[in-house]
């Protein structure tokens, strides 16, 4: 991973063993190992966050050559992420909607009185 071989991690072991000594060398390796397992989460949302972001940019630029070619004719590609668009502004428009099949019915199919 950090091209460090077996023996210089045999140093490292025996060095660390040294320094911190038997009774907190266990607790030093948990450490390390959270602070590992953080920075590797936080890179993973970095990429995640990345993706998304480039996922934005290319759909703004489909819909920018959509509005080009004056959305009739469309290639496929520009088709999809126009589909795409106008169903994350749908939901925008109605983000706490229910569904339509069990909006204002109750378990037994009956209407709510309560509802409006």
């Amino acid at each position: 991973m950090f091209g460090i071989g077996f023996w210089e991690l045999v140093v490292c072991a025996l060095i660390a063993l040294l320094v911190l000594g038997p009774e907190r060398l266990p607790g030093a390796l948990r450490a390390l190992q959270r602070g590992v397992s953080s920075v590797r989460r936080f890179t993973s949302q970095i990429q995640s966050e990345l993706s998304h972001e480039l996922r934005v940019k290319e759909l703004h630029e489909h819909l920018r050559q959509a509005e080009e070619l004056g959305m009739d004719n469309l290639p496929p590609e520009l088709q999809r992420s126009l589909a795409e668009l106008r169903g994350a502004a749908q939901q925008v428009q109605r983000p706490y909607a229910k569904p339509a099949a069990s909006a204002g019915t109750d378990k037994k199919g009956e209407t709510d009185p309560h509802e409006s």
